[in-house]
């Protein structure tokens, strides 16, 4: 457990509690993380750790408090009947009141700076929800296959900040008459996006949850990051860090500096390849003894194109050198060959906060085994050089991979 508990007062003089997690610095803006109707369990507190990563306070109360104080259930089929317990005689108008003392005593931290969002799944995605309805101080509410949100879309006319909906399209909880229901009232309010993840049921985003969908949680945290970015921040400079990575990778070629650019266990593979490493050990290790210091001396890198987002770059870039050293992260086993290499390379770098989180690295191995000899490209629609040339110049000439072009060009005049 990273972070901590405090007390949260409420009217009457009564307190509960929230799990509190802080970025790396100490600081940042708030989210006040309304929990499933498991409690403030392990898998919440991750959640507030993540948020907390991206740079934001984040508190998580318990809204169960009022009935079975500091509850905690897993998802064994036991504690998943009390859990429904729970949620049947839960109050949600007590809820929002008690989300309502949360951001109270969140803004009155001196580790919560600036504005504080709202963040829920499952029952605290209606709550979070209806946070967004009823409390002017919600910058931002972003919900997880809320339970129950088309039984209050009248409130919705009271909406101030911006509303971020994630529904799961085979979601049991929420089905495509209610999924209609939320779309018709509230797909045309400027302040509210919809996004709808087709074929996936309820708690999707539940890391290692029995309907985990690893690239839909991806996305989902995407934008649920980007809206709270526009909202409230904290906004990074992501081009200045990136060109930081890359100086210490390939100019000063410091392996430690490289790692602080980096969270403490990001992941690097280059796809092709299926070289690089997960975890702080096996990736220091990695460039350590197989990149940093093993790419050849005359290896330059030419920007082609860069595309900023709210948590990711994306790089187009000429990545081109004399193969003088073996290149254990390209061409691993592959001795020296003398030849020269230039090729797209693409580059997708996934920043959380302000450190490097992970990389995915593409680029098109057939035409690097070309260029040193390995592959004869006679018959096979692989090209060379030639690759790299036509990024910089869209004027040469385009589809002479294919053997039909000219024939089909001619039987059309």
């Amino acid at each position: 457990m990273k972070g901590r508990y405090i007390e949260i007062p409420c009217a009457g003089g009564a307190t509960f509690r929230g799990y509190l997690a802080t970025p790396a610095n100490g600081k940042g803006p708030g989210i006040v993380l309304c929990h499933e109707i498991f409690g403030v369990n392990g898998t919440m507190r991750e959640v507030a750790d993540y948020y907390a990563e991206e740079g934001y306070t984040v508190l998580a109360p318990d809204l169960f408090w009022r009935a079975e104080p500091g509850i905690e259930l897993d998802y064994s089929p036991e504690d998943a009947e009390c859990a429904f317990a729970l949620y049947r005689a839960f109050d949600h108008d007590k809820g929002v009141e008690d989300i309502d003392a949360a951001i109270s005593a969140l803004g009155s931290i001196p580790e919560c700076v600036g504005q504080i969002g709202v963040l829920g799944f499952c029952l605290g995605g209606k709550l979070a929800y209806l946070a967004a309805c009823r409390l002017p101080r919600v910058a931002c509410a972003v919900s997880y296959y809320g339970v129950g949100i088309e039984t209050a879309l009248d409130e919705s006319e009271n909406l101030r900040g911006r509303l971020v909906l994630q529904i799961a399209g085979q979601d049991r909880f929420c089905p495509a008459e209610a999924q209609q229901q939320i779309q018709a009232a509230l797909s045309r309010r400027e302040c509210v996006e919809i996004y709808t993840y087709p074929g996936l049921d309820h708690a999707f985003a539940r890391a290692r949850g029995e309907h985990w969908d690893k690239a839909a949680a991806t996305m989902a945290h995407q934008r649920t990051v980007a809206a709270f970015r526009r909202e409230m921040g904290p906004h990074y400079d992501l081009s200045s860090l990136w060109e930081a990575h890359l100086a210490h990778e390939f100019t000063t070629r410091d392996v430690d500096a490289t790692m602080r650019t980096m969270v403490p266990e990001p992941y690097v593979n280059h796809i092709p390849t299926m070289t690089g490493g997960v975890g702080y050990s096996e990736l220091k290790r990695f460039y350590r003894h197989h990149f940093v210091h093993n790419n050849p001396p005359d290896t330059t890198i030419t920007p082609v194109s860069r595309t900023v987002g709210a948590t990711q770059i994306v790089d187009e870039l000429l990545f081109c050198f004399t193969h003088t050293t073996e290149i254990d992260w390209m061409l691993p086993g592959v001795a020296p060959t003398g030849k020269r290499v230039e090729i797209p390379l693409v580059a997708i770098v996934k920043f959380r906060g302000d450190k490097l989180y992970h990389e995915h690295i593409y680029w098109d191995q057939a035409s690097v085994l070309v260029q040193i000899g390995l592959l004869e490209p006679e018959g096979l629609p692989v090209a060379g050089a030639e690759t790299a040339h036509k990024l910089l110049d869209e004027t040469l000439p385009s589809n002479t991979l294919m053997n039909r072009w000219l024939s089909a060009d001619s039987a059309a005049r």
